[in-house]
């Protein structure tokens, strides 16, 4: 079943119902980005009743004529709006490798270790004085619940990890680069060794919780066994070639190169049937010498591969929820939001299908250049949750801002997580 090859936004009568409204297109580009008639609105509205906070006499004042709502309503998207700008729950990832230690189905108490480090991150983006004491605090009682949950901890690793698990568990305590090593950082009061330190302790929680989520944590409806399926974590790696024989800067300032390697996590936890269709189409060698379509907004894979791949169903895991939606898109103006946001830079995304909504392109998929510059509301993408985000780009970003039009796909391969692949029954 082909796709429509100049856009990834396929419109069709069979959205659901609660999404039923006209969309604008920004830019006769082949990537054009939707604005939902609502998202006009409630942007409209809010606009509007920041007007109603200048002086009397300014300039800025309501025009009825755009937003059709009256000064009371405006007040009260006003209240809604900041709701939805500086609630707890809009904190979505930025970076791939944030979105992905957030979706791993760990041991509870590790995830309570990671929210607590994670928001040291948010106290270093603080411009002025930084909060170090409210650090070290957060440290100290991370290394404490360490301390005193190890055996909880290395109790959820399966009985053949348990010896890296407990290589990793020492490492998190004791270790270079652990929380010990975090916490001296901070006594230093220097935001560089902070950071540093961080990600590496981030990266051992990380590792930890991999081996505690061995596989999905829930099961799949069974009208979807049909189809193949990642149950954890792999990486693709593509060599990507220039079109016009041009070169790759990379950055980490060998010289120019001919081919560059691009690495994409795929996130099977959260989007399994996505994820696995992915992959089978790696190891069957289906994108090698494929050419990519690039815009200001993404990178897409060109046109449909004649019969390779299933048409899976839109699949999207909500935060707060244990398996994924089908078939369903997420209002982000409702507080839906995806354990796996479109917006950050990379994300990897298939397209929709041509005849339906509901489900996604068998093979055309993007990586997405997320830009806060076009985004909406708590920067969030205009159409967040409207896709199966099935992964991220980990190796390789900056190499993405210098594809064009033409360049290839020299090669794919599924370099990791082979094992966690799982065919259907008639392919098995």
């Amino acid at each position: 079943m082909a796709s429509h090859t100049p856009s990834i936004f396929v419109h069709s009568s069979s959205v659901p119902a609660r999404r039923k409204c006209s969309f604008l297109s920004f830019t006769p580009l082949p990537f054009t980005s939707r604005l939902s008639c609502r998202t006009q609105r409630i942007s409209m509205e809010i606009f509007c009743s920041r007007n109603h906070d200048a002086p009397e006499g300014s300039s800025h004042q309501c025009d009825s004529s755009l937003t059709s709502t009256s000064p009371v309503f405006c007040g009260g998207i006003k209240a809604i709006s900041r709701a939805v700008l500086y609630s707890p729950d809009t904190k979505v990832p930025r970076t791939g490798e944030l979105a992905l230690r957030k979706a791993i189905p760990a041991n509870p108490v590790m995830k309570t270790m990671q929210e607590s480090l994670e928001d040291i991150s948010f106290l270093l983006r603080i411009p002025q004085r930084k909060p170090y004491g409210t650090m070290e605090g957060d440290v100290k009682k991370t290394l404490t619940t360490a301390v005193n949950e190890k055996q909880s901890i290395l109790g959820s690793v399966p009985t053949e990890l348990k010896e890296k698990g407990s290589q990793l568990y020492d490492s998190l305590v004791n270790g270079k680069g652990g929380l010990k090593d975090l916490i001296a950082s901070i006594k230093e009061n220097d935001p560089d060794k902070i950071s540093i330190t961080l990600s590496s302790t981030l990266g051992t929680i990380s590792e930890l919780e991999l081996l505690q989520a061995p596989g999905i944590s829930y099961l799949l409806p069974e009208q979807y066994l049909k189809y193949p399926r990642l149950t954890g974590r792999g990486i693709v790696e593509f060599i990507v070639e220039k079109g016009d024989g041009s070169t790759f800067s990379t950055a980490a300032g060998g010289g120019p190169q001919k081919l560059a390697t691009i690495q994409l996590v795929l996130d099977g936890y959260s989007a399994p049937l996505t994820a696995g269709n992915f992959a089978k189409l790696v190891i069957d060698g289906a994108y090698d010498g494929i050419k990519l379509k690039c815009t200001e907004q993404a990178i897409l894979s060109d046109n449909e591969l004649g019969g390779s791949g299933y048409s899976i169903p839109l699949e999207i895991m909500p935060s707060g929820q244990f398996e994924p939606l089908y078939k369903t898109t997420l209002d982000v103006q409702d507080g839906e939001l995806p354990v796996l946001p479109l917006s950050v830079y990379g994300a990897v995304a298939m397209a929709h299908n041509a005849d339906s909504e509901e489900y996604s392109s068998p093979s055309q998929f993007f990586i997405y250049l997320y830009d806060k510059k076009s985004a909406g509301l708590g920067g969030l993408s205009f159409d967040e949750g409207q896709f199966s985000v099935f992964g991220y780009t980990t190796v390789g970003r900056e190499i993405l801002s210098q594809l064009k039009t033409g360049d290839v796909i020299r090669s794919a391969k599924l370099v990791q997580g082979q094992e966690r692949f799982v065919l259907p029954v008639s392919e098995g």
